[in-house]
């Protein structure tokens, strides 16, 4: 049964994102807000939930910060000059493959890796750690996913097959951030910005 109920996790997150993207054209505001309201009903009432049953029991919602304009971007990704690839070791699904696809430049903060997952799915996949994660009321200390396109977490492009829309109002902690037992692929050197990043989901209070 936990195979059905996954599958049927993934489907809720695909429909949302997609409501994300279709009003997010006009309003990202608009977007975040549905995008905010539909995670909360997921982590509050879906059997795979990542909360643990003590926190689900008092849960109120996840602590996202307000929208803001300033931190969304449209950007195009610069192709690597060279092949590169990781290999990220897991305990629930073993060693996972990650191919690089570029960079992406984001103004006055650096540049951040965009990778993809090369196994069967494929998928994009962008993490972020920033300068809070691990601080007392910060993000997580792992790092948060802007995108993980595999897995439905897909802002869109930005008007070309090599663009990107990074939006960080939409950053998001892994699972592992809830259950322990989960094991998350965690922000490697090129996804680490120095500068805090204010916006997204924070870790509870």
């Amino acid at each position: 049964m936990g195979a059905l109920q996954l599958a049927d996790w993934r489907r809720h997150v695909f429909a949302l994102y997609a409501g994300v993207r279709h009003l997010s054209v006009h309003d990202p505001a608009a977007g975040h807000e549905l995008w905010r309201s539909g995670r909360d009903e997921l982590f509050a009432g879906h059997p795979q939930s990542p909360l643990l049953p003590d926190d689900r029991a008092g849960f109120t919602g996840l602590d996202i910060a307000p929208y803001d304009p300033d931190w969304r971007f449209e950007l195009d990704v610069r192709r690597p000059d060279e092949p590169q690839r990781m290999v990220v070791d897991s305990s629930t699904d073993g060693k996972i493959p990650f191919s690089l696809v570029g960079t992406v430049r984001l103004p006055y903060l650096g540049t951040l890796d965009v990778w993809r997952l090369a196994a069967y799915g494929g998928g994009l996949f962008l993490p972020v750690k920033d300068g809070l994660a691990g601080m007392p009321g910060g993000t997580y200390g792992g790092g948060r996913y802007l995108l993980d396109t595999v897995k439905g977490a897909d802002l869109g492009s930005a008007g070309d097959d090599d663009s990107l829309v990074v939006d960080f109002n939409f950053a998001y902690n892994p699972s592992c951030a809830y259950d322990p037992s989960w094991s998350c692929p965690l922000a490697p050197p090129g996804n680490t910005l120095r500068e805090p990043v204010p916006v997204g989901e924070r870790m509870p209070r």
